[in-house]
């Protein structure tokens, strides 16, 4: 498509991303909560529904839902109720899910984002609510037939519903990875897309740019990645384009999309709402949140990746490469969180754990929980290195390997141990200096004639004769001194 034509139009997106919760049983029965169970093994007649069986509210799923609201600065409801949505597909056995259609658990809120230029974009969250999954539908095991597994009917879920407030497919990514990056960070699911147990819906509409309305939406399902969302939503944004570039008007429908080949595929049409016929869940009592609970609950909770961020950005001074790869994943967070409580040399410790520490963690397939190395310990080895003990190349290249071999040795012992303490009296790096002057008199005449960066090979020739003990610092100095007198 070309630009001009592009260019003309705005994109509008509203996302429903659907979380399951990592409760160990599901959402109102005493069924397993479990990922990879043989088919239709977590079930049981209250999950399928059987006449004279009761639900059972989980209570975990409230503070679940709870933390999500808090963390994504929502309004907590006083008293909520619970709807029946009704629908028949073969994968609901009831006929209906339980969910929250009039007393959603949260409303508001807001997610930050950036935005396509990079700068920081809150994107309002219209409400939270709680419901049940459904089961599964499997196409490509038989070829004559549909196979369903109920397992997954009745898990916990949380829905968050944004406002139509993105405005590109990068947007759309950056949402969900932010909201996968919470829910981890909360401890409240795994956000493995690829097991389902994270989800996405978009509504998408495109308008002209001076338009005053939307334009008719089009809802896309069957979205397993966060680079799928992005991919589904951008085929999407472009084909409403072209239709009414061709004066087509665009369907309003439910779409699924394509991986394979790309596109975006209709499903059924959408013309009016649905009418799910909801109505009061009669086996459900309501409930009520008492602020007592919610702050204990906010009590609770861990540092977020943009609280995080902000204060290594803002208070350590780090990149903001450096603090969003270091928030990324919780576990590092956490590890960096832990070095810093011994050192405050804050950016090399994210030079450490960015640099060696994540190169090892990649070469070897680990997580960091699986680093040989205290956080403490590698402070200790910042520290060596600071008072000028040894050098950050001796340390990178000799030290944090041998460390790696004995993690409960000091640093300071192995660099002794191995004789890497650095020379820092000047008389003997002077030695130093004037042995590289006279074993290179042809180089020292070229400095002379203005050459002025062969100091970097005399440098190099020092740390050679010293075997990597001299102080860098030192020597350098020393260095350019002796050669300006020369």
């Amino acid at each position: 498509m070309k630009e001009e034509i592009r260019s003309k139009y705005q994109a509008v997106i509203g996302l429903e991303v659907h979380a399951q919760m990592l409760t160990k049983t599901k959402a109102y029965s005493s069924d397993v909560n479990e990922f990879g169970a043989i088919p239709n093994s977590n079930v049981s007649v209250i999950t399928l529904g059987h006449p004279g069986t009761l639900p059972k509210m989980n209570v975990k799923t409230i503070e679940f839902a709870i933390r999500m609201g808090l963390a994504l600065e929502s309004e907590i409801t006083e008293v909520q109720n619970f709807d029946r949505k009704n629908y028949f597909y073969p994968d609901l056995p009831k006929g209906y899910q339980i969910t929250q259609d009039q007393t959603p658990i949260c409303t508001g809120g807001k997610v930050y984002i950036k935005d396509d230029n990079g700068n920081e974009k809150a994107i309002k969250i219209t409400r939270i609510h709680m419901e049940e999954d459904a089961g599964k539908s499997i196409h490509d095991v038989d070829v004559h037939d549909t196979l369903v597994d109920l397992n997954r009917a009745g898990i916990p879920l949380i829905e968050i519903v944004s406002e139509p407030d993105i405005r590109s497919s990068q947007e759309a990514y950056n949402f969900v990875t932010e909201i996968r990056k919470i829910v981890r960070y909360l401890e409240i699911c795994d956000g493995n897309m690829e097991e389902s147990s994270l989800r996405c819906d978009a509504n998408i509409s495109v308008m002209l740019k001076d338009a005053k309305e939307f334009g008719r939406r089009v809802e896309v399902k069957n979205m397993n990645s966060i680079k799928n969302v992005q991919h589904a939503i951008e085929f999407e944004i472009k084909r409403q384009i072209e239709l009414i570039e061709k004066n087509v008007i665009v369907a309003q429908e439910t779409r699924s999309f394509d991986a394979l080949k790309g596109i975006t595929i209709s499903m059924r049409s959408k013309e009016a709402a649905n009418d799910y016929r909801f109505f009061p869940e009669p086996d459900l009592l309501p409930i009520k949140i008492k602020q007592e609970q919610i702050d204990t609950i906010k009590s609770e909770m861990p540092a977020l990746p943009r609280e995080l961020f902000l204060k290594y950005t803002n208070e350590f001074g780090l990149s903001e490469y450096d603090a969003y790869n270091i928030t990324d994943n919780k576990a590092l967070a956490l590890f960096y969180e832990s070095i810093i409580s011994h050192t405050k040399n804050y950016k090399s410790a994210a030079n450490w754990l960015m640099g060696d520490i994540k190169s090892y963690l990649n070469t070897n397939g680990f997580e960091v929980r699986e680093f040989p190395i205290s956080a403490e310990t590698v402070a200790e080895l910042i520290a060596i290195i600071d008072t000028g003990k040894i050098s950050s190349t001796v340390a990178s290249q000799k030290v944090f390997t041998a460390l790696l071999e004995n993690p409960n040795q000091a640093p300071l012992e192995i660099a002794k141990g191995l004789n890497l303490i650095q020379e820092s009296n000047e008389d003997s790096i002077l030695e130093y200096v004037n042995e590289v002057i006279t074993q290179n008199p042809d180089e020292v005449e070229r400095f002379k004639n203005g050459e002025k960066r062969l100091t970097g090979f005399f440098m190099g020739k020092l740390m050679q004769i010293s075997k990597g003990k001299a102080d860098p610092k030192a020597a350098n100095r020393l260095m350019t001194e002796t050669l300006n007198k020369l």
